[in-house]
């Protein structure tokens, strides 16, 4: 019998769980059953109070930490995450769940929406590991799931940007496994097909196999429980979407096309009249740009100067309700690492330091 691929997790009593993306659908769901388990639940989600009803009780006898943050902003994610490791003196399982959807084609591409979809599917991914990564790897335990989805195997119609921000988790996840497991922490992907949530609500086509978040979220516990890397559910249908990776191109698409009665040309707008000038559209500065910028660009430095412009914006604007003590400066840290001499032996119970 083969091993499982992850440290296994059955028993949630006492489990220090951050739940990313807890205020509804399968975050919520999630923290519920786990309510219900024994662990000790942290909810985070940009809505604080949406977290304060699914808390409840629970809140007032320590078991739930309410922690509403943007994941957009690496500051706002850092420092829940400093006061989940304060309260508790560690983390035990991280699940990101936090995403957004738009269904967009090519002829109705917005590009403000698909910045949003980019920043908040893969750049709050991104955010969370700089801070979650240096915690776990500094425990030598514990464990990550990251919520992608089956629109992540292929190219879907009406998933233009949300499926390359899916694909790029899985790929996320997989490169993760082999830095962490050796490490003896978990990573879980966690792939569902359709879920009923306000996300899918916005679906104006049918959904096939499509199940509840309570359905969802006792699927990925029981991945947890298995060892599982990837948890995708329900396998009638995720299981179909794996097989259609297997076609050549030209199979696929005509496959998929059929299943799906896609044909981009019904919404498409008129063509271009004969011999009338061609005008490329103006496009519209990102929200999130900083005042000098226009478009996109491929430069480095341009990069790096946007970067900077968040990183510091991020760094001025503490999350809302997370705790005065979440903001401890990571200058001790530098100093203790840059000591001489044969290191000692760190107390168990001395709060760590997320960077």
């Amino acid at each position: 019998m083969l091993s499982s691929l992850n440290p296994r997790v059955r028993d949630w009593r006492g489990r220090r769980v951050w739940i990313v993306g807890a205020s509804s659908g399968i975050g919520a769901a999630v923290a519920r059953e786990l309510f219900s388990r024994g662990a000790r639940v942290a909810l985070s989600a940009r809505r604080e109070e949406p977290l304060r009803e699914l808390a409840g009780p629970a809140a007032q006898i320590g078991s739930a930490l309410i922690l509403p943050m943007d994941v957009t902003r690496p500051g706002s994610v850092r420092d829940a995450l400093q006061t989940i490791v304060d309260r508790w003196q560690g983390i035990d399982v991280v699940l990101w769940v936090a995403g957004t959807y738009r269904p967009m084609r090519a002829y109705d591409f917005d590009l403000a929406d698909a910045h949003r979809i980019v920043q908040t599917n893969l750049g709050g991914v991104v955010n969370g590991l700089a801070s979650i990564m240096p915690v776990l790897i500094g425990q030598r335990s514990g464990a990550i799931g990251i919520v992608s989805s089956v629109a992540g195997f292929n190219g879907l119609p009406m998933s233009l940007v949300y499926g390359p921000t899916k694909a790029a988790l899985i790929n996320l996840a997989q490169s993760l496994y082999f830095d962490l497991h050796p490490l003896g922490i978990g990573v879980h992907l966690i792939n569902p097909g359709f879920v009923e949530t306000p996300l899918t609500e916005l679906n104006e086509f049918p959904m096939p196999a499509i199940v509840s978040a309570q359905t969802a979220a006792n699927r990925i516990l029981t991945g947890f429980a298995r060892g599982e890397f990837e948890t995708h559910f329900p396998r009638r249908f995720t299981g179909t979407m794996k097989l259609l990776q297997l076609l050549p191109y030209r199979l696929y698409f005509a496959v998929v096309k059929r299943i799906t009665d896609s044909e981009a040309a019904r919404g498409a707008p008129p063509a271009f009249a004969p011999g009338a000038p061609i005008r490329v559209p103006e496009i519209a500065r990102p929200a999130n740009a900083s005042p000098g910028a226009t478009a996109p660009s491929g430069s480095a430095a341009g990069d790096s100067a946007a970067e900077a412009v968040a990183t510091a914006k991020a760094a001025a604007e503490p999350a809302a309700g997370a705790d005065a003590e979440a903001a401890a400066p990571p200058a001790a840290a530098k100093s203790a690492n840059s000591r001489s001499g044969p290191r000692r032996p760190r107390s168990r119970k001395k709060p760590a330091a997320v960077p």
